[in-house]
């Protein structure tokens, strides 16, 4: 018996050797792989091949490709790895038409910009030109048109100050289909309203109303509209109660909307708002 086990072992002893082998041979080549692997790594983080070779810029639509890669200053030997996001992207939402950005690696040395521009919300004429306002308030001088634009309204009578950015937040909080009936505002002051303003519609209404809760006071426009016969002329007025006055007649008849009161309380500006959302959507 004793004989038997050991002629089973020694014929296992050049088995046994192979496995240590090639146990031995994987050490190896996992020693090696690792070396050149962290070898390879350390020359490409020392060596011009980890520096940013591209810029990528998505999401604008006014603001230039260059000038925003030129704000991130990435094209200057700087590593994919070693740049400031936070000191880029302070420096690109400085920009007045940039409200948020963000950074990207895309391998190999690529890095993508990301970002959101501010809406233009109107266009401010000022001596024949016409000079883009930001949902901020903020007036882009460097950017005019001579043409007039129809991408949003225009405003007339407006001075750069507090007066100019609480219009352009008005006309944000519109729904869009609204904003785009507005062909022109003009800040009328009266000596009862210093806030008055006079209104042309791309329907060919006109409409009086105040600049103080704008955005609520112009919404029952459409429901408003709708009552009135198709080659009516005149004016809407929007204030507390609205009513239509007819420019058809040198007598100027007043017509009261009555059936628009509920419509001014605000379940009924709420069930207009959502009635405009889902005009927007089916659009």
């Amino acid at each position: 018996m004793d004989e038997k086990k050991v002629v089973e072992i020694e014929g296992r002893i050049p088995t046994l050797k192979e496995k240590r082998k090639q146990r031995a041979n994987r050490r190896l080549i996992i020693y090696v792989s690792g070396f050149f692997i962290l070898m390879t790594a350390v020359i490409y983080f020392q060596s011009s091949f980890s520096h940013i070779k591209a810029v990528n810029v998505t999401g604008n639509e006014h603001v230039m490709d260059d000038e925003l890669v030129e704000m991130t200053n990435l094209l200057d030997d700087v590593s994919m790895w070693r740049y400031d996001e936070r000191d880029i992207i302070s420096r690109l939402e400085a920009h007045p038409e940039i409200s948020s950005a963000s950074l990207s690696r895309q391998l190999p040395n690529t890095v993508v910009i990301s970002v959101k521009e501010h809406s233009r919300v109107a266009y401010v004429k000022r001596d024949g030109k016409y000079l883009p306002m930001l949902e901020t308030g903020v007036v882009l001088t460097g950017t005019d048109r001579a043409e007039r634009p129809y991408d949003a309204p225009v405003m007339a009578g407006f001075e750069e100050n507090d007066t100019l950015s609480e219009m352009a937040s008005e006309l944000t909080s519109l729904p869009e289909s609204l904003h785009q009936r507005i062909s022109e505002v003009h800040l009328v002051p009266s000596e009862n309203d210093p806030h008055q303003l006079m209104i042309f519609m791309n329907d060919g209404f006109e409409v009086h109303s105040t600049l103080r809760h704008f955005s609520e006071r112009i919404i029952p426009y459409p429901s408003i509209v709708a009552q009135l016969d198709e080659d009516a002329q005149g004016i809407i007025h929007m204030r507390m109660s609205p009513y239509f006055e007819s420019t058809a007649s040198d007598e100027g008849i007043e017509e009261e909307l009555e059936e628009v009161s509920d419509v001014i309380s605000e379940e009924g500006i709420e069930e207009i708002i959502e009635e405009e959302d889902e005009s927007e959507s089916e659009g």
